[in-house]
């Protein structure tokens, strides 16, 4: 169960080196925003420059706002995203229909 720093700076990009062209796949530019102790605020590319820095590089088109115990919660059972959707836990704003292409790249 991985804190959000953890996943950003590691797991995620590893996943993305892993299969850049599956990360491509996905064809969009994400925000994520994780509220809490070792939370924060990062960009991850899954377009034109695949990866992930800290902050807002702008051009996202989707923004997922999420608690860091909820990001926890998360990372530890990827099905549960559109439940923790459907009670509110995560706020998804933008094309969200986006946000469902993700765990084929970061779950």
């Amino acid at each position: 169960m991985p804190d959000a720093r953890t996943s950003f700076t590691q797991d995620i990009p590893q996943s993305i080196e892993r299969d850049v062209e599956k990360a491509k796949a996905v064809d969009a530019i994400f925000l994520f925003k994780v509220n809490g102790e070792d939370g924060g605020v990062w960009t991850v590319n899954m377009k034109d420059q695949p990866g992930v820095t800290e902050g807002d590089s702008g051009g996202a088109e989707c923004t997922i706002e999420i608690s860091t115990d909820d990001w926890r919660a998360m990372t530890d059972k990827p099905g549960a995203a559109m439940q923790f959707f459907m009670q509110g836990k995560i706020k998804v704003t933008g094309n969200a229909l986006l946000a469902t292409k993700l765990q084929s790249v970061i779950g």
